[in-house]
């Protein structure tokens, strides 16, 4: 990759006094106009060159890091009157804030593309083609700064909430509606039990992966079910692998660290997890070195980790969350454009920070000449010495997060595992290959520029590998269960994984 740095957003520069007021409930369309930018708006609702998620695929030319969330709720998040013919839908029972509010506030955070993920129901599907959509519109227009996607929390049938993120594109609206109409488990009334099955989410990800615009689906809050530690509930290993088999270029991943980080705040569990807590913040499938996320990327699985915020109502107003941004940031190496910033979703292209402990990371491996990155893959020959340099590169915040802190890395973990291909059980949640291959700290990296720059060589790497990298600000040696600990003072960052294979 070239160009690495991340993209220099310009916060949006509002008091704290508008802040307050532009943040309430009461917030309105009409209001967010003074805040946005001066850039206009795009013609044909803010459509941009390589919008589609098909246009200039694996062009890297101006692709930097760039943060986003795309776990997001607005007031469209309600509750429905089934007693009422035709149901009624009223706005804001679950979440609060309008479309723009968390447009402006992302932008204020720092990011540069987020998406509206809002709570299904009865015959949902209409109400978010029918007032959602227009809304989703209005705020592009307002705040075209973020790239704002189109798509819902959708009622994955037999598992918990996922993302169901759609390409930008002309028929954006009625591509959510045919697959929320069809297969969310909730929106059929009287409720369908057969909409609930395994067996109908499989055919779900069959019929994405066959539209001529492939959505992305990424699971939410994977753990929060779970009874304890490597033990599931809602979201298993089973599930997990059958619908990546039915369509591994859209069911991509789950979140590794989930929403509601601020329940602490409140007295409340990070997460929501109230069965059994994150790590560090982060899910045990992800946290767990050797885990839930190690079992799957043994198999040689391109499963990928984010970080979202969940927003439903900020904890200053009595909730568990903060708002996009401020917190948990998705960086994506791409291009600021729909299609690109879904493709490098689709392939890996990630990491993922809390509390922006750091600003970039860059993770390599080099050998016989050739390199690869985070999502990549690096063919290397048997018949010649094959040892692999790991580079890691990151660059701290240089200045205060959201919370007035400076944060600091204290150390910094390379992780390896081998791939041993694909599991006979499909309820397989562990690889006993992977570990902690090397851990640094502050002496054993060097300065560069405004980065720091770590070097470790793998020797004789003799069987396909794959390398991942964490960091975090505490002196915990792995992520410890989380308790009613400020989540500003536990913060960690994680790549996704390069990949090696040798021939």
């Amino acid at each position: 990759m070239r160009d690495k740095h991340p993209e220099e957003t310009e916060h949006a520069q509002l008091s704290r006094r508008k802040l307050v007021k532009y943040a309430g409930v009461g917030a309105t369309l009409a209001a967010a106009s003074p805040l946005v930018g001066a850039g206009a708006a795009w013609a044909d609702e803010d459509r941009r060159p390589g919008d589609d998620d098909k246009t200039d695929r694996g062009n890297s030319k101006n692709r930097a890091w760039r943060a986003g969330d795309h776990h997001i709720h607005s007031e469209y998040s309600g509750e429905f009157d089934t007693t009422k013919s035709p149901i009624v839908f009223h706005k804001g029972a679950d979440a609060v804030y309008p479309i723009v509010t968390n447009a402006i506030m992302a932008k204020n955070f720092g990011l540069t593309w987020a998406m509206c993920t809002d709570h299904g129901g009865p015959t949902h599907s209409k109400v978010n083609i029918e007032q959602a959509y227009p809304d989703l519109l209005r705020s592009r227009k307002l705040v075209p700064e973020v790239l704002q996607f189109w798509g819902m929390e959708f009622d994955a049938p037999s598992l918990d909430h996922h993302t169901l993120m759609i390409p930008r594109h002309d028929d954006e609206a009625k591509q959510l509606f045919e697959l929320e109409s069809r297969f969310a488990k909730y929106d059929a009334f009287p409720t369908d039990p057969a909409r609930d099955t395994e067996a109908r989410m499989v055919e779900f990800l069959k019929v994405a992966r066959g539209m001529p615009h492939k959505p992305l689906v990424i699971a939410h809050h994977t753990s929060r079910s779970a009874p304890g530690l490597g033990v599931y509930g809602q979201d298993t290993p089973r599930e997990f692998r059958n619908g990546n088999n039915a369509a591994p270029d859209v069911y991509i991943g789950f979140e590794g660290a989930p929403g509601h980080q601020a329940g602490p705040l409140n007295g409340g569990k990070r997460g929501g997890y109230g069965n059994h807590p994150t790590y560090g913040g982060f899910d045990q499938m992800t946290a767990r070195v050797g885990g839930m996320w190690d079992s799957l990327l043994g198999e040689g699985r391109r499963w990928w980790i984010t970080a979202t915020s969940d927003s439903h109502v900020h904890w200053t107003r009595g909730g568990s969350d903060f708002w996009p941004g401020e917190y948990s940031k998705t960086y994506v190496h791409a291009r600021q454009d729909y299609g690109d910033i879904m493709d490098g979703l689709r392939n890996g292209r990630i990491w993922v920070t809390t509390g922006d402990l750091i600003r970039s990371l860059d993770v390599t491996a080099t050998s016989q000449g050739r390199t690869a990155e985070v999502g990549e893959t690096i063919t290397v020959s048997r018949r010649n010495r094959t040892d692999v340099e790991i580079e890691i590169t990151f660059r701290p915040l240089g200045g205060v997060n959201a919370n007035g802190d400076r944060p600091e890395v204290r150390r910094v973990d390379l992780i390896v595992g081998q791939i041993t291909g694909p599991s006979a059980n499909l309820d397989a949640d562990t690889n006993p290959t992977t570990k902690v291959a090397a851990r640094f700290g502050p002496r054993d990296w060097r300065r560069q520029g405004d980065s720091y720059v770590i070097r470790h060589t793998l020797r004789n790497v003799e069987a396909d590998t794959y390398a991942r990298v964490r960091g975090t600000s505490t002196d915990e040696a792995e992520p410890l269960a989380d308790g009613l600990e400020s989540p500003w003072d536990d913060l960690w960052f994680y790549s996704n994984p390069v990949f090696v294979h040798v021939r």
